[in-house]
Formats: C-alpha cells, sequence, structure tokens
C-alpha cells in the first residue's frame, strides 16, 4: 500500500545527483534559449510588416489625395 510517497525511480537506478540536475537544467536552458531567438525574430517581422502597412496606407493616401486636389487658377484682367 502506498502512504503518498511513492517512489517514481526504477528498481535499480543509481540515485540523481547535483551533476545530474545541472546538466538537465542547462539542457532545458538551452532550448529555451534557441525559442527565445525564434521569438525574437517573429517579433522583428512583425514590426517590420506593422511599419510597412502604416507607410503603404500613408503613402496610398497621399496619392489619392494628390489626384483629388481641386486646382484653382486667379486671373486678373
Amino acid at each position: 500500500m502506498s502512504n503518498g510517497n511513492a517512489d517514481t525511480s526504477p528498481v535499480g537506478q543509481r540515485p540523481i545527483t547535483r551533476a545530474d540536475l545541472e546538466a538537465k537544467f542547462s539542457q532545458l536552458r538551452g532550448s529555451t534559449t534557441a525559442s527565445q531567438s525564434q521569438r525574437n525574430a517573429g517579433l522583428a517581422a512583425m514590426i517590420l510588416a506593422g511599419v510597412a502597412l502604416v507607410l503603404g496606407a500613408y503613402l496610398l493616401g497621399r496619392l489619392r489625395g494628390r489626384k483629388r486636389r481641386t486646382i484653382v487658377e486667379v486671373v486678373r484682367a
């Protein structure tokens, strides 16, 4: 019968040492760094796309404004 403190290690394995823990943590930290760099690249791409979208909207609006503006000519007689 179990009292809630179940031993999850298989029978016959050596105990976990500090070196084992440090190796696993460094392995996890390495995978986190890789995903962090991908996240930063994705964020940079999103910012660049946003800037391009705003710039494109500005330029198209300016072009449309130039086409629709009225030219007034004043002639003195």
